[in-house]
Parts: C-alpha cells; sequence; structure tokens
C-alpha cells in the first residue's frame, strides 16, 4: 500500500508544481495582510480539495455518459499535459492577475494547484494504484501546496525566483516524459483491433 501511496504521488507531486506556482502565489498575495494571506491559502486548499476529489469520484460516471473510454482519457490528458509541460518549458512566465476575495478560489485553488494536469494524471493512475493511494497522493500534495505558500517568504528567499523558475522547469520537463508515457499506454489501451 505504502509503494502505491509513493507511486501515485509522484506524478501528481510533479503535476502540482507548488514549487513553480510560488512565484506566482507571491506576486499575487505581496500586498496582503499575514491574516488574509492565511485566509487565502486556505480557501486555495479547499477549492482545490473538493474539485480533485469531486473528479476522482465523478469522472468514471462522466465517461460513461459521455462515452470514453480510459484510453481515449489517457491520450487526451496526455495530449494536454504535454501541452501544458511544453507551454511552462518554452513559454513565458503565467499571466499573473490582480488580486480579489476570490484570490483562493481561482487562480489559485485552480487551476493553479488543481487544474487539467492534476485532474487528468489523478482519474489516469487509479487503475494503476488503486482509489485510496490516489486520494491520499492527491490531500498530500494539496497540503504541500498549503505549506509552501504558508512560508512562501522563507523559501523565496532561500531559493529565489530563479531557483524557484529552474525547479519549475525540471518538473515540466519531467511533467512531459509522464504525458508520453500516459499517451503510450493509453494507445496500448485500444488493443490490435483499434
Amino acid at each position: 500500500m505504502l509503494k502505491n501511496i509513493l507511486l501515485a504521488f509522484i506524478p501528481v507531486f510533479v503535476a502540482v508544481d507548488a514549487v513553480g506556482v510560488l512565484p506566482i502565489f507571491v506576486s499575487l498575495t505581496g500586498s496582503m495582510e499575514a491574516g488574509e494571506k492565511a485566509k487565502t491559502i486556505i480557501q486555495s486548499m479547499y477549492t482545490a480539495l473538493f474539485l480533485a476529489v469531486a473528479f476522482i469520484f465523478l469522472g468514471k460516471a462522466v465517461f460513461m455518459v459521455l462515452g470514453i473510454t480510459i484510453g481515449d482519457f489517457m491520450v487526451a490528458g496526455g495530449a494536454v499535459l504535454f501541452c501544458i509541460a511544453i507551454t511552462d518549458i518554452i513559454g513565458p512566465v503565467k499571466k499573473r492577475r490582480i488580486p480579489g476575495d476570490d484570490l483562493g478560489v481561482v487562480p489559485l485553488g485552480t487551476p493553479l494547484i488543481v487544474g487539467p494536469a492534476v485532474l487528468s494524471t489523478s482519474l489516469i493512475i487509479i487503475p494503476h494504484y488503486g482509489l485510496l493511494a490516489t486520494l491520499i497522493s492527491v490531500v498530500v500534495n494539496v497540503l504541500f501546496a498549503g505549506a509552501v505558500f504558508r512560508f512562501s517568504d522563507v523559501l523565496i528567499k532561500l531559493l529565489g525566483e530563479p531557483g524557484s523558475k529552474a525547479i519549475s522547469k525540471i518538473t515540466s520537463l519531467l511533467l512531459a516524459g509522464i504525458a508520453v508515457m500516459m499517451i503510450r499506454k493509453g494507445i496500448g489501451e485500444f488493443g490490435p483491433e483499434a
């Protein structure tokens, strides 16, 4: 069980990319008071957890209604993840937004903590590592993202903005590799008759 949790944790960790999101979080919350920042972090974690858990439980039902197979979703999800990874690797810094009351919901909770990469990854790893391992890995990763945000001032001083950007590029490269693996496994799901 522990092995499955660890194996499920790694791709979700790469998809969440809490350290890569750190400079964006700092720029969005830089003018906030400590209490307001803490409230925003909690709001972002609740949003991310609700969205991820709801998708894990309802995703397959949506697939059945739409007639989508796991293989279809693996190929589509892998393609989306690959595009996200390539955009993060070669593209400019993610667009920032002026803070508002819903900052913890959008863009922090979604799409920055839990976006297409996390939703695709979590649904696809369930058959491989199990529902419980997937749920635990998602919860731990969201809690980790909250801890990164909570200690953002210290981490930015330690890493510096260039350091956090470099880590983000490396995790994006790993995400691209995971995306290719998902596409390869998705194509394998179609079988010889496809």
